[in-house]
């Protein structure tokens, strides 16, 4: 394998480009310069860090540091998707219920992944299982925040068709099921647009690295395939499992909406 190694020269002549974003700013009065600065270090700052802290779990290839690695991973993405919510679940409904729904879909899809197309020795070699899941919990935890918010406002703005409903006798699954339907077709979206746009409209950024990285592109093009079908399996159970789960918690046995299991909305 040959790839064009690059120097921090490089990196830093790259980096240049920000001043275009700068001189934007200013230019409009646009007031994102101190913000462009923070995240333009952050972002530094944490790829340096991860990077090292990839070559350690490369080097041990120990179970212990890599499920840690994953625990992290599972546990920061669960607090982004509670952190997008407008009305978040009570209690720690509000942070377990994304957390959960995301943990099952993307370990469900890794296990898959590591027991079939991806044959690693050992199976939890921290070189496939950690990128894999990376890869996987980022889309799916997308399609999550999306399903959790769109479930709880549509309830929210719907609550009189909803009790209307009720009252004429039907179940509540009956008479929450079009935002069901809704709330499942907003967070699915963005994977089918992307499946539809890969290739044509822009190419991602796994196959190019591997075609950088001198990987056969006929490969790289069977891997990215791979992550592609793993994150659409990933995101339709998540999204599904945490959209009947907000419901459960948004009711009671007497099939009453509880609206008051949601904290106060944000102040926009």
């Amino acid at each position: 394998m040959t790839y064009e190694a690059l120097s921090y020269a490089d990196l830093a002549l790259a980096a240049l480009l920000l001043l275009i974003n700068g001189a934007v700013s200013i230019a409009f009065e646009l007031g994102l310069a101190r913000s462009l600065a923070i995240a333009s270090v952050r972002m530094v700052v944490q790829l340096l860090l991860i990077g090292l802290i990839l070559d350690f779990l490369l080097t041990t290839v120990s179970p212990f540091w890599t499920g840690l690695a994953v625990a992290t991973m599972l546990g920061f993405a669960g607090y982004e998707a509670m952190a997008r919510q407008d009305r978040k679940l009570k209690g720690f409904w509000g942070y377990g219920l994304g957390a959960g729904a995301m943990s099952f879909a993307a370990l469900l899809m890794l296990g898959f992944a590591l027991t079939t197309q991806v044959t690693a020795d050992p199976w939890y070699h921290p070189r496939y299982l950690l990128p894999l899941l990376g890869m996987v919990l980022g889309n799916c935890m997308t399609g999550v925040a999306l399903a959790i918010r769109a479930i709880t406002m549509a309830l929210v703005d719907g609550k009189a068709g909803v009790e209307a409903q009720l009252a004429l006798g039907r179940s509540f699954r009956q008479a929450v099921l079009p935002m069901t339907r809704s709330a499942l077709r907003t967070a699915l979206t963005p994977t089918v647009n992307s499946m539809a746009a890969t290739g044509l409209v822009y190419l991602p950024g796994m196959m190019t690295g591997q075609i950088l990285a001198g990987i056969d592109p006929v490969e790289a093009v069977k891997y990215q395939l791979l992550v592609m079908f793993l994150i659409a399996g990933a995101t339709a159970i998540g999204v599904t499992v945490v959209v009947f789960a907000v419901q459960r918690r948004l009711t009671d046995s007497h099939d009453r909406l509880r609206l008051d299991r949601l904290s106060a909305p944000k102040d926009r």
